[in-house]
């Protein structure tokens, strides 16, 4: 069997997360490696690709990667495995978020808290998410495409109204300011010193660790389990009836599998792993703020799965990785023109800049005058540009991209 390991047996084989030697041995490595990015190591310090996260600066786009990343988990299982197109997510973030504040906050004098701890309003968040998605599937289940999606884009519009009506303060905040979002710390019940402190830093085993390593670790733990379970989710008999739902739904339905309900399990499931994203993402800004749950919001979840590859863990993961790490890296490269002088780079920023040349494009100011285009501006352009082109010229997104390179070398030197 080690030299023969694509010969299965029998179905549980083949359907296994790894189902070679070698895909477990990378898994291990490249998990143990996302371990250790965060730290000071003699061993790894001199590598540039794993060394960056050494540096402050990039723990938190890499926290709110992983944040990101569970709600894309989310998201993937109902449109990319049961084919329902949702342009709400973003909404039922904010459902999360809400029920975070509401039952591990502070109270005051304007808004609601009680002061839980994390092990009760984190799945309350989630659970919270996933009664509202239950609540809205009867309706949307029973339409498609074009109608499914403005239906539930609705919901977005509907959600920041009700976060800025005088009820949706109680639990938000004023829709300028905001409330103040729990913390990530770990407590029993609700006493005074946590019994894991991750707001501030400390020691761990033999390494010093910032507050913001402390946040990464926890969010990476996180972020591992439930990708697996959103993974297992896909093997089971329900994502095998997602998926015959979304390759033909008349068709799965003739055969047995009743469509209602399992479309009703995947919006419930789907906006768990929202909700669980929604309360996180509030810890990482800080601070409940309604607007935040907006339109560009659930755009970006559609340009992760179509970049990445809808319907597939992997392609998730690789996608939320690309759209969120995308502005950072274009900031660092702007950054680097920026202090370019002569050569082929000096050229290269006249081109694109505007503070060094007549024709750029890019403009590095605050204000942006004319036809130039700020970096989050440009961060906007390239995701509609990188959709339409995914969309055209591979439609399984970067995971089909390296499928094509993985099959072109297992047949290498042969051409079929």
């Amino acid at each position: 069997m080690f030299g023969r390991p694509h010969l299965f047996t029998d179905y549980r084989q083949e359907a296994q997360l790894l189902p070679t030697w070698t895909q477990k041995a990378f898994f291990a490595l490249f998990i143990a490696t996302l371990f250790l990015l965060p730290f000071e190591l003699p061993v790894i310090s001199h590598i540039p690709v794993v060394r960056f996260l050494g540096d402050n600066e990039w723990l938190l786009p890499m926290s709110k990667t992983m944040v990101l990343l569970i709600a894309a988990l989310g998201l993937n299982l109902l449109s990319g495995v049961g084919g329902q197109v949702s342009l709400g997510h973003a909404f039922f973030m904010g459902v999360g978020a809400c029920a975070a504040a509401y039952l591990g906050a502070d109270s005051g004098q304007t808004t609601w808290g009680h002061s839980l701890p994390i092990w009760i309003w984190l799945p309350g968040a989630g659970i919270c998410a996933a009664l509202v998605g239950v609540a809205v599937s009867p309706v949307a289940v029973r339409l498609r495409g074009l109608y499914l999606a403005i239906v539930t884009l609705g919901l977005v519009f509907v959600g920041i109204h009700m976060g800025n009506t005088s009820w949706g303060r109680k639990i938000a905040g004023t829709p300028g300011l905001g409330r103040e979002a729990p913390d990530l710390n770990i407590r029993l019940w609700k006493e005074e010193t946590p019994l894991v402190d991750l707001s501030s830093d400390g020691r761990w085993l033999w390494f010093d660790v910032s507050d913001g390593q402390k946040r990464y670790l926890f969010l990476l733990v996180l972020t591992i389990g439930l990708t697996l379970m959103a993974k297992n989710i896909i093997r089971s008999r329900t994502g095998r009836a997602l998926q015959a739902i979304r390759d033909r739904d008349i068709a799965a339905e003739v055969m047995g599998v009743a469509e209602f309900r399992y479309k009703v399990i995947a919006f419930a499931v789907s906006s768990f792993f929202a909700g669980i994203a929604g309360a996180l993402f509030v810890v990482m800004s800080s601070r409940v703020l309604a607007i935040e749950f907006n339109l560009f919001l659930s755009v970006e979840f559609i340009a992760i799965l179509l970049i990445g590859g809808a319907g597939t863990t992997a392609g998730t993961v690789i996608g939320t990785f690309f759209v969120v790490m995308m502005p950072k890296f274009l900031e660092e490269i702007t950054r680097w023109l920026e202090h370019a002088e002569g050569g082929l780079t000096g050229a290269i920023s006249s081109v694109v800049l505007t503070e060094k040349g007549d024709f750029g494009i890019i403009n590095t100011d605050i204000q942006t005058p004319g036809w130039t285009l700020s970096v989050f501006d440009w961060n906007v352009v390239l995701f509609g540009i990188l959709i339409v082109i995914f969309l055209i010229a591979e439609p399984l997104g970067l995971f089909g991209i390296w499928i094509r390179i993985r099959n072109y070398w297992k047949r290498w030197p042969f051409s079929y």
